[in-house]
C-alpha cells in the first residue's frame, strides 16, 4: 500500500456530485455494494439528464442517502458540509453536451467552474490543516485536450487545447483543482476519460439517441461526413476505473482514462443499425436508411484518442469488454427498458431535438 491509499477498512463519508446522471448513478450503485462500511451520499440537482429511477435498485440500501441541491449554492453546499465532513468527495456533476454548451455557454461556465470552485472551498474550509485519508477526485473529459490529427494520442502531459464552451469550462476546472492543490496542499486526483456509453445514457448524446430513434423509425443525424472519431468506454468499465483511481491513485495525479476503441462515427452508426436491424427482426439496411446528414457544429473537433497506458500500469486497469460486446449489452438494455427510455423523452426534449438538428 502506498502513501497516496484510501483505506477501505475505515468508515467514510463520500459525496458523489451528479449520482442520478449517467456515470454517477454507475459510481454511486459501484460504491454503495462494494463498501458497506462507506455512507455515500448522492447530490444531484435532479436536471433534465437526473433521474432517480436509475438507482431504484439500491434506494433502500442503508450506507446510501439522495441529497437534492445545486453544486452553485456556495451556502447550501457550506451548510451540507458542515453537517457531515465528507472524507472524499468524487465530482462528476456538470453540464456535459457539447451542443447545449454552444447554445448556452453561461450556463456551463456557472454550474463546471463555479460550482466546482464552490464545493472545493468546502471540502478546503473542512479540512484545511488536516488532510490525512482525505481526496478531492475530479472527473474531466478528453475534450479539454483539443483535437488531434490523424495520429498520436492524448496523455497526461498532452497540452490543453479546448474548441468549445463546454470543454473550456471543464478544462478551466481542472485548472483550479490544480491550483487549490497546489496552493492549500489538498489532495486531489483528476481524470480524464473518453466517450462513454452503456445503460442509462439519457438520449442526447450520440448511441442512445440512435437506438430510440431506430426504434422509432426517427431519422439519425450525422454531422457533417460522418468522420469524426472518437475513443469509447463502457461506463461499467468507468466505474471500475473510477473506484480504482479514488483508492489507489497517487494524490497529485491525472490519469486517463480510454476504452483503447476508435470509431469513426459513421461506421459506428452504421455497426449500430446493423446489430439494431438483426435483434429487432427487421431487413438488413432498414435501419442505415434513416441516416441523414446534417450541418456540422461549429468547433467541431475531428478526433479524440486517449492513451491509457499509466492507469493500466499503475493501477491494473484495463477495460473489460470489446466495443462490440459491450454496444451489444448496451441495446439490450434499452430494448428491455424501453418504458425508462420513453420516461425521459419528454415533450420538451423532443423540442430541443428539433432546434438542435434542423439544418
Amino acid at each position: 500500500m502506498n502513501n497516496n491509499d484510501i483505506k477501505t477498512s475505515e468508515n467514510k463519508k463520500i459525496l458523489i456530485t451528479g449520482g442520478a446522471g449517467f456515470i454517477g448513478s454507475h459510481v454511486v450503485r459501484r460504491f454503495v455494494r462494494s463498501y458497506p462500511e462507506y455512507q455515500i451520499f448522492n447530490l444531484d440537482a435532479l436536471t433534465y439528464a437526473g433521474n432517480l429511477e436509475n438507482l431504484k435498485d439500491i434506494e433502500n440500501e442503508t450506507n446510501y442517502s439522495f441529497v437534492k441541491g445545486d453544486i452553485t449554492d456556495a451556502p447550501f453546499i457550506d451548510q451540507l458540509f458542515e453537517n457531515h465532513k465528507f472524507d472524499g468527495v468524487i465530482h462528476l456533476a456538470a453540464e456535459s453536451h457539447v451542443d447545449r454548451s454552444i447554445h448556452d455557454p453561461l450556463a456551463f461556465a456557472k454550474t463546471n467552474i463555479l460550482g466546482t470552485m464552490i464545493l472545493l472551498n468546502a471540502f478546503k474550509t473542512t479540512w484545511e490543516g488536516n488532510w490525512k485519508g482525505k481526496r478531492f477526485y475530479h472527473i474531466s473529459t478528453d475534450e479539454v485536450y483539443g483535437s488531434l490529427g490523424d495520429t498520436g494520442f492524448f496523455t497526461e502531459e498532452t497540452a490543453y487545447d479546448p474548441n468549445s464552451p463546454y470543454s473550456a469550462s471543464k478544462a478551466s476546472s481542472d485548472h483550479f483543482v490544480r491550483a487549490y492543490g497546489e496552493t492549500y496542499g489538498m489532495p486531489y486526483v483528476i481524470t480524464n476519460c473518453s466517450n462513454n456509453y452503456g445503460p442509462n445514457h439519457f438520449p442526447e448524446k450520440l448511441i442512445p439517441l440512435f437506438i430510440n430513434n431506430i426504434i422509432n423509425n426517427k431519422p439519425l443525424p450525422v454531422y457533417g461526413d460522418g468522420n469524426y472519431t472518437r475513443d469509447w468506454l463502457y461506463v461499467i468499465d468507468h466505474a471500475i476505473a473510477i473506484d480504482l483511481v479514488f483508492h489507489k491513485g497517487k494524490n497529485q495525479e491525472t490519469y486517463n482514462i480510454g476504452g483503447f476503441n476508435e470509431w469513426k462515427n459513421i461506421d459506428l452508426v452504421k455497426l449500430l443499425c446493423r446489430l439494431m436491424d438483426n435483434k429487432l427482426g427487421r431487413e438488413e439496411g432498414t435501419s442505415e436508411r434513416l441516416i441523414t446528414y446534417v450541418k456540422d457544429r461549429p468547433g467541431h473537433d475531428l478526433r479524440y484518442a486517449i492513451d491509457a497506458t499509466k492507469i493500466n500500469k499503475e493501477l491494473g486497469w484495463k477495460p473489460s469488454v470489446t466495443f462490440e460486446e459491450g454496444l451489444d449489452k448496451t441495446i439490450d438494455w434499452y430494448l428491455d427498458n424501453e418504458e425508462w427510455l420513453q420516461g425521459v423523452t419528454s415533450g420538451a426534449y423532443q423540442q430541443y431535438y428539433k432546434k438542435q438538428y434542423k439544418d
